[in-house]
């Protein structure tokens, strides 16, 4: 959405920055969902390749059993940290990219904000949004930080410039009794 289509449109600029801004925490929601599916996409990648590496290594090495048992053991072993340290980015990295949408639009930096709140406490429901934990923190940060906080305003924006239509909009007599008794004098 570009300013000088809502300009256009006649809005006022205090008007067309309160759209641009909700508009601005959408885009940066679908932003922050895309950066999420590009690391998931390069780590699965990374851990695929060196997989097939350990395997085709493997096949070479596995001349005899007792090697291959090792071998098998070892890798085991290894795979199973890898998944566990993938595990473990992954929620950090979707904790992450929830509290940034959550706080989108209620604070000035929410890289910074995110990095203050304190993740083990914080749930996710299935739509990978936060569920609970994060109220009681923003609360608290707010007391301590309100600098770091965007002033609340005015949900309804006031759209000015517009004049309101003259006259009876029913085309009957006028509301103001004095004037329909002066009407009749005239």
């Amino acid at each position: 959405m570009k300013r000088e289509f809502l300009e256009g449109l006649g809005l006022e600029k205090e008007a067309i920055e309160k759209i641009m801004t909700e508009h601005g925490k959408t885009v940066e929601s679908y932003k922050t969902k895309v950066t999420d599916l590009q690391t998931s996409n390069d780590d699965l990648n990374g851990q695929l390749t060196q997989r097939d590496k350990d395997l085709k290594d493997l096949k070479k090495k596995a001349e005899g059993s007792e090697d291959l048992q090792t071998q098998f053991t070892e890798l085991q072993k290894k795979y199973n940290t890898d998944k566990t340290a993938y595990e473990a980015k992954i929620r950090d990295t979707q904790l992450t990219s929830a509290l940034k949408i959550a706080l989108n639009g209620k604070v000035h930096d929410a890289d910074l904000v995110a990095g203050l709140i304190d993740k083990s406490t914080i749930e996710l429901g299935e739509d990978g949004n936060v569920t609970k934990g994060l109220d009681e923190q923003i609360k608290t940060l707010q007391e301590a930080k309100s600098f770091l906080f965007v002033p609340e305003t005015d949900p309804n924006p006031t759209i000015r410039g517009a004049k309101p239509a003259e006259g009876d909009p029913g085309g009957g007599e006028p509301n103001d009794p004095f004037a329909a008794k002066l009407a009749k004098y005239n």
